[in-house]
């Protein structure tokens, strides 16, 4: 036996076999969180477009919203189930920085796309403004997930021997006093354990149970409590906005209530327990969109910068809103395998 302290820790950067479910749940959520920005120019227009599109796109946002949770899920499922010694170079290396570099290129990336104009004038002062924010707020709209989703790097080496050696009730307990404060979220009983680590930082628990333990005998009422989950999201959005005459969401779109918690364990759980009867070339389709999920996330807006800037949305809501997301999603894909086939460009899309 090598006992050689370098090579006992070597396991933690070889690659663990591929959980098919794990890329269907990366492809619709990227699929989703596509859906979410392409309708975006709907939502503010209550009253100003026909009332059929408005709802069209605030169903669509509504049933949409457990995208962001999913990722951090899976991010959960993947590190604290990992039982190799834990490596933090590797960890910081090719885990931390995989998301880190990207992020801050495309971050000033977008806060330079700021400054441009549809008819192409060029304003400066706004593009150096965003890029000055950067510390403190997105430079474009997709890229606040990143905000709370880094710093959960940070306790994710403390929190994965917790969940090694923690019983399954004391774990059981935990998952559910999270699930607690996002309900007393929702229902804004304030308190101080409303921050964004312990809400965020919830999902990477809630996906690590959900992997872990059987669900599959509680599937009627996971799924029961996803529909319940949906229907609250979308009849909150109506209620709010009808009564206020503008768009409105308050709590029943945010990513931390336990509406979208439900929604987002009925998927996942769907993924799970169904996800191994797709087979073929639609499971290699499938795992082809996931190997460049990330960089679909990143990149998806800049394709869709056109369509937003010039109102490309000639028809109804129904037709405009799929339309433009599969074109965008496969717009997309084209160009992060450009992308990653240079070595030059590759890290941007990792």
């Amino acid at each position: 036996m090598d006992s050689h302290p370098a090579r006992r820790i070597r396991p933690m950067s070889s690659k663990r076999e591929p959980v098919f479910y794990l890329d269907l749940l990366r492809v619709v959520a990227a699929v989703a969180v596509i859906i979410i920005h392409v309708l975006g120019p709907y939502r503010d227009l209550y009253g100003q477009i026909p009332m059929s599109d408005w709802l069209t796109a605030v169903t669509f946002n509504s049933f949409s919203r457990w995208c962001v949770p999913i990722f951090i899920m899976i991010t959960g499922m993947l590190f604290l189930s990992d039982k190799r010694p834990f490596d933090l170079d590797y960890f910081l290396r090719r885990r931390v920085m995989k998301v880190l570099v990207p992020f801050l290129f495309w971050a000033v990336f977008y806060s330079f796309l700021a400054g441009l104009t549809p008819t192409f004038d060029y304003q400066w002062t706004r593009a150096i403004d965003t890029l000055k924010e950067l510390p403190y707020e997105s430079t474009w709209y997709h890229l606040g997930f990143y905000y709370y989703f880094i710093p959960l790097y940070l306790v994710i080496p403390f929190l994965r021997p917790a969940v090694h050696t923690m019983p399954d009730d004391l774990l059981k307990f935990m998952a559910g006093v999270w699930l607690w404060l996002t309900l007393s979220y929702l229902i804004r009983i304030e308190t101080f354990w409303h921050i964004n680590t312990l809400l965020y930082g919830g999902y990477l628990i809630w996906g690590y149970c959900l992997a872990k333990y059987d669900t599959r005998k509680h599937q009627p009422l996971i799924i029961a409590g996803g529909i319940i989950g949906l229907m609250l999201t979308l009849g909150g959005v109506l209620w709010l906005s009808t009564d206020k005459g503008a768009y409105s969401f308050g709590r029943f779109n945010s990513y931390k209530t336990i509406n979208t918690v439900l929604v987002a364990t009925m998927v996942f759980c769907l993924a799970k327990h169904y996800g191994d009867r797709i087979q073929g070339r639609s499971k290699n389709i499938i795992s082809m969109f996931s190997r460049y999920s990330l960089g679909i996330y990143l990149v998806h807006p800049l394709l869709l910068w056109p369509v937003r800037a010039y109102d490309l949305y000639p028809a109804s809501a129904i037709i405009m809103i799929p339309f433009w997301t599969v074109v965008t999603l496969l717009a997309s894909t084209a160009f992060v395998w450009l992308l990653s086939r240079s070595r030059l460009t590759h890290w941007m899309v990792p």
